[in-house]
């Protein structure tokens, strides 16, 4: 049987009772029916995890006993940046998941020409909230215990400017076919539009700004695709692929 894993952000130590509540304890008791003796695993999200079982639970919490800690690291020796246009519904959703997933170390949302996504104030903090408890469960799913930063939505002419990796690439389906080669770099940036993709102005500042263009074939690839093609690809050339 799968033992569980819980995102828990504070600190903790071996020997100590700690108490979930809110949606941990929800997800534990309600939802995987757990009770006092079953195992599992709490991670801070900075690398260390903690082994613990559950001594009781009520009806909104459950208190565990941290029985031993250990520092694993499941991060790639290749730290990807992905910058990425934001989509409706769904399907920035499914992005960030599989972002996660594949090892990618930051997320930056973009405002491009072409994003239909309207983010007022008021509901860009409520926006993060939610993108991040996806990328948390991401994690508690992939057995990540260090968790990508996500990063407050900006304009793309901010995100080019401040950027700084090895090697950076913009993915470009009209590009020329391109090949990733050299040496391993330890840092790679990779932009990617929105629905409807990027304008040529964007491409043309993205390559001004250092970034080469990356083309994944014939075909145009949706949003939430091809982020995740361009990942593996990139994980697979000088990743934790190899």
């Amino acid at each position: 049987m799968r033992i569980p894993r819980v995102f828990h952000p504070q600190p903790c130590s071996v020997g100590m009772n700690v108490t979930l509540d809110g949606q941990s304890a929800h997800y534990l008791i309600k939802v995987l029916r757990m009770s006092a003796g079953r195992e599992l695993i709490l991670f801070d999200g900075n690398g260390a995890e903690y082994e613990a079982i559950i001594d009781s639970t009520t009806k909104s919490t459950a208190v565990l006993n941290i029985t031993s800690e250990k520092t694993i690291t499941r991060q790639s020796p290749l730290h990807v940046h992905l910058g990425i246009g934001i989509s409706r519904g769904e399907r920035f959703d499914w992005v960030l998941q599989k972002s996660t997933e594949l090892g990618v170390h930051a997320i930056t949302p973009l405002l491009t020409e072409r994003v239909e996504v309207k983010l007022k104030p008021d509901r860009i903090e409520k926006k993060m909230q939610h993108w991040q408890q996806i990328v948390v469960s991401a994690c508690e799913q992939c057995q990540l215990n260090i968790l990508p930063a996500l990063h407050t939505p900006i304009k793309i002419s901010q995100w080019l400017a401040q950027t700084q990796c090895e090697k950076k690439f913009v993915l470009d389906h009209r590009g020329e076919k391109s090949t990733l080669e050299g040496n391993a770099p330890s840092s790679a940036a990779l932009l990617v539009g929105p629905e409807g993709g990027l304008t040529e102005s964007e491409i043309i500042e993205a390559r001004n700004s250092g970034f080469n263009s990356l083309q994944l074939g014939p075909r145009v690839l949706r949003t939430e695709t091809a982020p995740i093609s361009a990942l593996s690809i990139l994980q697979f050339q000088w990743g934790d692929f190899r």
